[in-house]
C-alpha cells in the first residue's frame, strides 16, 4: 500500500479496520506498535509502522451544538464531508485546507492549514478531542485544560484521535479572483497589502521573473464580488486558471469572482476531482513573517535548481497560535511550500540547498511533508518539545504510538 503521492510504501504487516470504540480499545491495547492511517496524504512515513489502524469504519456521528458553537465528528472524516453536513445545518468551519479530501484528524496532528492573515492553522478551530491511548484508556481534553496545548498537534503520537470538536460558525459565501504576473518588487513594497486583500490569499511560482498567479479569496455579503481589476500592477484573470500551469481547471474551486458557499471556494480543488498533480511530493516550511522577502530571494537565487524538479510553489501565511508543536507556535508565519514531481533522491538533493539557504530564518518543517531536518535541529525550534515529550511519555508509556520517523525528526 502507497500514499497518495506514490512517493512512499507502507512497511505494515498488518491493517486493523474496527467498527467501534471497543474494537479500537481492543486492537490498539494489544498492538507492540501501531499508527493510524488517515487519508495518506502525507509525504512520509510519519503515519507508518509494524501495524496500521484505520479509523473509518468508526461511525461519525456529526453533533451541532449551537450554544457553544461548536461541532463533533469522528476524526477519520474528511473536511469535505463534514462541510456538507454543516451546508445544512447552514453552519461552516472559518477556514479549510486547499484539499477537502483530506481527514479532520490528520490534519489538525500535523497543523495542517489554509491560507490567512487571521487565520491560524487547521488546529487552532479545535474545542475539544477524544483519543485512545496505548492502554486503550479513553482519554478527552478541552481548550483550557491543562496540557491541552500539547495534545492537539500531535503527530499522531498522544494517540488515535476518535473524535474533534471544532469551533463553527453561520454560513458564509466567498468569491475568489486570480490574478497574474505580480512582480516580485510590488509583493515585497507591499507585501502586507498583498496578503490583506483576502480572507485567504495564495501566491503560486515557480521563482522566475515574476509570481505566476495570486489567488484572493474574499467573504462577500452576496450579489456580485467587488474586487480590483488589478493587484499592484498584476492583471485580473479572465478565465479559470489551475496553479500549476498546463494543467485543466476543471478540478479547481469556481473563480472569476463568483459568489459560492464557503466550502466550495476556499479549498483551491473540488471535491470528487483528483487534486493537484497527483504523482508529487510535496515540501514547506514555516518562517516568521518578518523573514519572508529575505527568505524568498534566498530561495529565488536558488530557482536554476528548484526549477526543473518543481510542478510549482505556493506562498501563504498563517497566525501565531499557542499549540505546543504547531509550526505557528507564537509566531505569525509565512508559509513556503514546494510541490514537487516525483523522484524522491532528486528532490531530497535540492531539499540539502533549500533548507541550507533558509536556515538563517529558523525554518519549521510541515509535519506532514517531505523535509530533512532532524531531531536535533527541530529541538532548537521548538521551546515546548521536551514539555511535549513528557506528555508523551504519560499517554504512551510502552511507546506503543512512536516510530521511526517521529525518532528520526522530533523525540
Amino acid at each position: 500500500m502507497r500514499n497518495w503521492g506514490g512517493n512512499h510504501t507502507y512497511g505494515a504487516a498488518q491493517m486493523h479496520r474496527p467498527e467501534s470504540l471497543d474494537d479500537l480499545r481492543r486492537t490498539v491495547a494489544r498492538a507492540p506498535r501501531i499508527r493510524v492511517l488517515g487519508t495518506r496524504h502525507a509525504f512520509t512515513d510519519i503515519a507508518d509502522s509494524a501495524e496500521l489502524v484505520t479509523l473509518d469504519a468508526l461511525p461519525v456521528d456529526v453533533s451541532v451544538d449551537r450554544s457553544a458553537g461548536t461541532v463533533s465528528c469522528g476524526g477519520a472524516m474528511t473536511y469535505g464531508a463534514l462541510a456538507k453536513v454543516l451546508e445544512r445545518e447552514r453552519l461552516a468551519l472559518r477556514n479549510l485546507p486547499s484539499l477537502p479530501h483530506i481527514a479532520v484528524g490528520g490534519s489538525i496532528a500535523t497543523a495542517t492549514h489554509g491560507s490567512g492573515d487571521a487565520n491560524g492553522n487547521l488546529a487552532t478551530a479545535v474545542a475539544g478531542l477524544e483519543l485512545v491511548t496505548s492502554s486503550g484508556d479513553v482519554v478527552t481534553g478541552r481548550r483550557g485544560d491543562h496540557d491541552f496545548e500539547g495534545l492537539v498537534v500531535g503527530l499522531g503520537a498522544t494517540g488515535a484521535v476518535t473524535r474533534v470538536t471544532l469551533d463553527a460558525e453561520p454560513a458564509y459565501d466567498v468569491a475568489q479572483h486570480v490574478y497574474e504576473d505580480l512582480s516580485w518588487d510590488a509583493l515585497f513594497e507591499h507585501f502586507d497589502a498583498v496578503f490583506a486583500s483576502g480572507d485567504s490569499v495564495s501566491l503560486f511560482t515557480r521563482w522566475g521573473d515574476a509570481i505566476d498567479q495570486a489567488w484572493v479569496k474574499r467573504r462577500v455579503a452576496g450579489g456580485p464580488a467587488d474586487a480590483p481589476a488589478d493587484l499592484f500592477g498584476a492583471r485580473r484573470a479572465t478565465s479559470e486558471r489551475h496553479p500549476i500551469a498546463g494543467m485543466d481547471a476543471v478540478n479547481c474551486t469556481p473563480q472569476l469572482g463568483r459568489p459560492g458557499p464557503w466550502w466550495d471556494r476556499l479549498p483551491h480543488f473540488r471535491m470528487g476531482f483528483t487534486p493537484s498533480a497527483g504523482a508529487e511530493i510535496q515540501s514547506e516550511y514555516h518562517l516568521p513573517r518578518g523573514h519572508a522577502p529575505a527568505a524568498i530571494e534566498a530561495l529565488r537565487a536558488l530557482a536554476g535548481a528548484i526549477g526543473p524538479l518543481l510542478y510549482v510553489s505556493e506562498i501563504r501565511t498563517i497566525a501565531a497560535d499557542g499549540l505546543w508543536m504547531s509550526p505557528h507556535y507564537k509566531r505569525d508565519s509565512v508559509a513556503l511550500h514546494f510541490t514537487w514531481h516525483p523522484g524522491q533522491p532528486a528532490v531530497e538533493r535540492v531539499l540539502e540547498s533549500v533548507e541550507a539557504a533558509l536556515e538563517p530564518f529558523a525554518p519549521r518543517p510541515h509535519w506532514g511533508k517531505l523535509f530533512l531536518a532532524d531531531a536535533g535541529t527541530i529541538r532548537a525550534r521548538y521551546e515546548r518539545l521536551d514539555d511535549f515529550a513528557a506528555l508523551l511519555q504519560r499517554l504512551d508509556e510502552r511507546g506503543a504510538f512512536r516510530n521511526a520517523w517521529l525518532e528520526r525528526h522530533v523525540i
